[in-house]
């Protein structure tokens, strides 16, 4: 948008209405309210329409812009502003004052446009995002069953370490179904009947009726959500193969980044060359540093934490599994900050590190290379040409020679 503007609206949007305002460089305002209704949202179309509004300025309050900026994108301007930004510019608090601060900025040009993906690309976020709300729900009920047994003495954590891995799962469901004991541990990997004296131990606790009730309960509930989980894994990741397979290739070649982590960032982030260079992507993640500055005195304190939640919180992920992993660049550089700074902020650090390594990568199109791990050299090959006609004394004095040259120690290894 580089014209001048001569008239703009600002929409103070809520759920179940809105206040639209419009204004002119003469002066002259027109305030109305619509309902969030799709006859509303229609009305206000046209009265967009009707009064040749040049642009429409909204903050990004929850998910209500979306189908304002669907509606009206096609006929105007439509910029949508971060709501903290647009707020720490107003003294307000009535929505008719919201409405006209929203359009005077909008008309004057001082909203900074906030990235819109576009429609298939949020449809894809947000498949992404209910996976996300679905594992928590999941985490939520794991918690309370290890309350439940917990509660009841029947402390199974202290035997296994993953209490919901396959022999957990076992354990539980046969006490469930009042299997006897020793079936149960007859079914378990020799893996997990080194510990039998210990596990026995565990599973002559007897829980009460009520508590069997509530853990049953919470399996299925993790039943259904493992299923809703595995079907919305397969849908996005099936998306992100077919629309971004380059993308998504040069992100797993990154240690620490695996299936789940690529498609979450590819469906958070968007296109990485919106941004000039691997600092703004981080700025935008909020991965960088608050900055304080009076005078000649600078001073930093905690990430600003601006962005997607669910791509810090992926990031973080990553980074601890890939100082976790065998020897590579970014495990180095943890080591070297863990010390100095703690082992939070490392994680931090290694982190913000992984997202301009990737702004690099995507934006280069090249595949990850990590230096500590380079590919294996080729043996060294002598070809010896024997001519058609040689004497058996020719052969072995060539294949003597042959053999002190492979002898000889690799001048690039020693």
């Amino acid at each position: 948008m580089t014209e001048q503007l001569h008239i703009a609206a600002g929409l103070d949007l809520h759920k179940s209405f809105l206040i639209a305002t419009i204004l002119t460089l003469t002066g002259e305002k027109i305030v109305d309210r619509f309902n969030r209704t799709q006859p509303g949202l229609m009305a206000l179309k046209n009265w967009i329409v009707t009064h040749n509004v040049q642009a429409v300025g909204c903050e990004s309050t929850s998910d209500y812009w979306i189908q304002i900026y669907d509606l009206l994108s096609p006929i105007c301007d439509v910029i949508v502003g971060n709501a903290r930004d647009m707020k720490a510019l107003s003294h307000k608090k009535t929505d008719k004052i919201d409405s006209e601060f929203i359009a005077t900025i909008t008309l004057k040009g001082m909203i900074h446009p906030s990235r819109i993906f576009p429609r298939e690309h949020r449809e894809f976020r947000s498949t992404i995002r209910l996976r996300h709300k679905l594992v928590q729900k999941r985490s939520s009920i794991k918690n309370e069953i290890h309350h439940i047994l917990d509660s009841e003495l029947f402390r199974l954590s202290s035997v296994l370490s993953d209490i919901f891995g396959k022999s957990g799962s076992l354990i539980m469901r046969g006490i469930l179904n009042n299997i006897a004991i020793d079936d149960i541990v007859s079914l378990l990997p020799a893996s997990v009947t080194k510990k039998e004296e210990a596990l026995r131990e565990v599973l002559e606790t007897t829980l009460s009726e009520g508590a069997l009730e509530r853990l049953a309960s919470c399996l299925q509930i993790i039943k259904i959500l493992n299923e809703e989980i595995a079907s919305l894994t397969k849908i996005s990741t099936s998306y992100a193969v077919t629309n971004f397979p380059r993308e998504f290739g040069i992100l797993k070649s990154v240690p620490g980044i695996g299936d789940i982590v690529a498609i979450t960032l590819l469906a958070e982030i968007g296109d990485v060359r919106d941004f000039s260079s691997g600092d703004k992507l981080s700025s935008w993640l909020g991965m960088v540093p608050r900055v304080y500055q009076s005078a000649d005195k600078l001073r930093t304190g905690s990430i600003t934490k601006r962005g997607s939640k669910i791509a810090r919180w992926i990031l973080i992920q990553a980074a601890h599994a890939a100082v976790k992993s065998r020897d590579n660049d970014f495990k180095t550089f943890y080591s070297s900050k863990k010390d100095i700074i703690g082992a939070g902020k490392a994680i931090v650090s290694v982190a913000r590190k992984m997202v301009v390594i990737i702004w690099h990568l995507l934006t280069n199109d090249e595949i990850y290379e990590d230096t500590q791990y380079q590919s294996m050299k080729q043996s060294k090959k002598v070809y010896i040409k024997i001519p058609k006609k040689t004497s058996i004394e020719e052969v072995l004095r060539l294949l003597s020679e042959a053999a002190v040259i492979l002898k000889e120690p690799d001048p690039e290894t020693g």
